[in-house]
């Protein structure tokens, strides 16, 4: 039984890959804060809160948490709240654990906008960071695991793609739209999109905590990346509903402005080539088939 320390445990990923470690028989402690409670670790990362004795005989720290960045237009202030919640918070952890001993290894999400804009190219771990707003947040957010780093930790980047999730997140709330036949391709429709099931992330989080190989950025995307277009068919087909109501990108940019051009106008075409040559299988490779298995 390996004892795990979990940020951001009370969002949707977090929620799931708790109960999958517990179920897995490890100890699962959870950073909130003002914790009080048994398998609690009182944090506050704005206010740089926490106490490195609290993490002494830790196996692994997997950090999670971080502000939503989809949604909202990005103004000066949300972009900096982004960044704090990102960047300081994996710097207030890497280190602390660059403090204690043994040397746990520390886990820490990013995300597949690291690599920026792409269009059809196809990018692995050894890609070159892009250009943006989300490209800077990513590799700054990356860079503040160096304390961990250079102390001897085992460091794995996790750079996330797009989560289908029937609960939660993007899939979530295309869900009613599309049952009321108002879904369509976004913009062109010709972005790629990097998704992966939180089923496979789960398991790809599992699976890296207990891989001692894998080490530095990790793509964790399914291995079948697809055009917006053909994502909306796709979602409109398992659902039985049309796809024939397009959302206008000059639309998107009014709306939400530079955050549309990256997070919904652009996209990656991301291979998971460090997960699948250290022996993972995914359990939904395919996106028709995810979807039928997430929607019933």
């Amino acid at each position: 039984m390996a004892r795990i320390a979990l940020s951001g445990a009370s969002g949707l990923i977090g929620k799931r890959l708790r109960s999958a470690l517990a179920a897995d028989g490890h100890r699962v402690l959870r950073l909130v804060r003002g914790a009080a409670g048994e398998g609690e670790i009182d944090w506050d990362p704005v206010r740089g809160r926490l106490d490195p004795a609290r993490l002494t005989g830790i196996d692994a720290f997997v950090h999670l948490s971080g502000e939503p960045v989809a949604g909202v237009r990005w103004t000066a202030a949300r972009k900096a709240e982004i960044v704090a919640s990102r960047v300081g918070s994996t710097r207030l952890i890497a280190e602390s654990l660059a403090r204690i001993t043994p040397k746990p290894a520390l886990l820490c999400a990013s995300a597949i906008g690291f690599y920026g804009n792409r269009g059809s190219e196809w990018l692995d771990e050894a890609s070159p960071r892009g250009t943006g707003f989300l490209a800077d947040v990513c590799a700054q957010w990356e860079r503040a695991c160096d304390p961990a780093r250079e102390a001897g930790l085992r460091v794995v980047n996790l750079r996330i793609g797009l989560v289908l999730d029937r609960e939660g997140g993007a899939l979530a709330a295309l869900l009613l739209p599309y049952r009321l036949g108002l879904g369509g391709r976004i913009g062109s429709g010709s972005q790629y999109m990097s998704w992966i099931s939180s089923a496979d992330l789960v398991a790809a989080i599992r699976h890296a905590l207990v891989s001692p190989a894998l080490v530095g950025p990790l793509n964790l995307v399914a291995p079948a990346p697809v055009p917006n277009a053909e994502l909306s068919a796709t979602l409109a087909r398992v659902l039985r509903r049309p796809a024939l109501l397009p959302v206008p990108g000059a639309l998107l940019r009014l709306a939400l402005g530079e955050a549309a051009d990256e997070l919904l106008l652009g996209g990656q075409r991301v291979r998971p080539a460090k997960l699948v040559a250290s022996g993972f299988q995914f359990a939904d490779p395919e996106l028709e088939p995810a979807l039928r298995r997430l929607l019933g």
